[in-house]
């Protein structure tokens, strides 16, 4: 058996969005093909956060349904994004003395600093949440840097630097629940921003260093890389649907018509282009300005080569990116996709507000964590095909 499948669902503030992959095993610098999609209006959040565990429910049922007709694939498992303002990062340090008394350091060494990183968190930026991802940034011995794995070399102190991906536990568990209630069992949960980074950065521009800036409905999410690594993921409550009620505002016109000029740049009534505009800008300025806050306090504003990467249901709005490259000085492009798809009718996906969904398929196909995958390529041994094809059969039991 060659195939293997995944499924990635997409919990957002406005929609729902669930993606189903194939991959084939034999085709490995390929990335997974989607053969189904499904989406459904959201219902019971509000800024990432359920209001109503029940109304996600349906909604998660709704859009899982026209996934499985449209791609076939019976769903009852996947992989789910967290997003929501309550996900945020911490960086901490961990320091343990190697075990040996040859001073050589072992496996075991490496988790004893892992665990000292975490438990030197201060209290105050972990109280009420959980750990989604520890990511290493670096480790360092009798207090030189060292390059790639520690394990096997000799030294007598061991330090290593630690990326916490943390989210509101409560708001982890209701997600949970949520999605469980509709039929699905969760195989592991990743932060929105990286699952979207996946397939929407390539490893060039995370070793160079970019920044990712995802804006949604009522959340702007970023995630800063370098090195082929994330340094900080952040999310922000704002979004596309304050430029629509800025219009509506600015203009004095219905939601619904503001929503459409904001899309389309018209509706059909004499508006003021430049007022319009202006109205735009101004939001726009404010999101950036957020970026340009969060980088300064990383000390790495106007400092990556690859630029800031816009993508979300907010990235369509035209001179956005010309916008992004005057406030923040750096490189600045919309993210760019083509998804290839089984379904004839639709061969192309090109909407980069799928990346979340498409990007957790991706991780859920290849298994090679956030921070290692490149989407150009993703070896794997025959130990983790066995492992895969074990997994797929059993989503098939009943």
């Amino acid at each position: 058996m060659s195939q293997r499948y995944a499924v990635g669902i997409d919990v957002g503030t406005y929609q729902v969005k669930v993606v189903v992959v194939e991959s084939d095993e034999t085709q490995r610098d390929v990335l997974p093909r989607i053969i189904g999609t499904g989406m459904a209006e959201s219902r019971g959040l509000r800024f990432g956060y359920i209001i109503n565990g029940e109304d996600v429910t349906r909604s998660v049922q709704k859009a899982v349904s026209i996934a499985q007709k449209a791609s076939g694939v019976p769903i009852r498992s996947a992989y789910i994004g967290i997003g929501g303002v309550s996900l945020d990062s911490v960086v901490s340090h961990g320091t343990t003395l190697v075990s040996r008394a040859d001073n050589e350091v072992t496996e075991e060494d490496v988790r004893n600093a892992m665990d000292a990183s975490e438990r030197a968190i201060p209290k105050t930026e972990i109280s009420n949440k959980k750990i989604l991802h520890p990511i290493c940034l670096g480790y360092r011995l009798d207090d030189q840097p060292i390059m790639g794995r520690p394990e096997g070399m000799k030294g007598r102190k061991l330090e290593v630097k630690t990326l916490f991906v943390t989210c509101l536990e409560q708001h982890l568990h209701d997600l949970m629940h949520a999605v469980e209630d509709a039929g699905i069992t969760v195989l592991d949960v990743h932060a929105a921003p990286l699952a979207a980074s996946v397939v929407n950065l390539t490893k060039a521009q995370k070793i160079a260093g970019c920044v990712l800036a995802n804006i949604g409905s009522e959340t702007l999410s970023i995630v800063v890389y370098e090195n082929n690594l994330p340094l900080s993921v952040a999310v922000f409550p704002i979004g596309s649907t304050d430029i629509t009620n800025d219009i509506a505002l600015g203009l004095k016109i219905p939601l619904e018509d503001a929503e459409k000029i904001k899309v389309t740049g018209s509706h059909g009534r004499e508006v003021s282009k430049k007022r319009l505009d202006e109205i735009i800008t101004n939001r726009l300025r404010n999101i950036f300005e957020m970026i340009q806050s969060h980088l300064q306090k990383m000390s790495k504003d106007e400092i990556l080569p690859a630029g800031i990467i816009i993508t979300g249901g907010g990235s369509g709005i035209s001179t956005i990116d010309d916008l992004a490259k005057s406030i923040l000085r750096l490189p600045s492009k919309v993210a760019e996709i083509a998804i290839k798809t089984g379904n004839p009718q639709r061969p192309i996906i090109k909407d980069a507000s799928w990346s979340v969904a498409y990007g957790l398929g991706v991780i859920g196909t290849t298994d090679t964590g956030l921070g290692e995958f490149d989407r150009d390529k993703h070896p794997q041994s025959f130990s983790e095909l066995i492992k895969r094809i074990v997994e797929w059969v059993k989503t098939l039991l009943p």
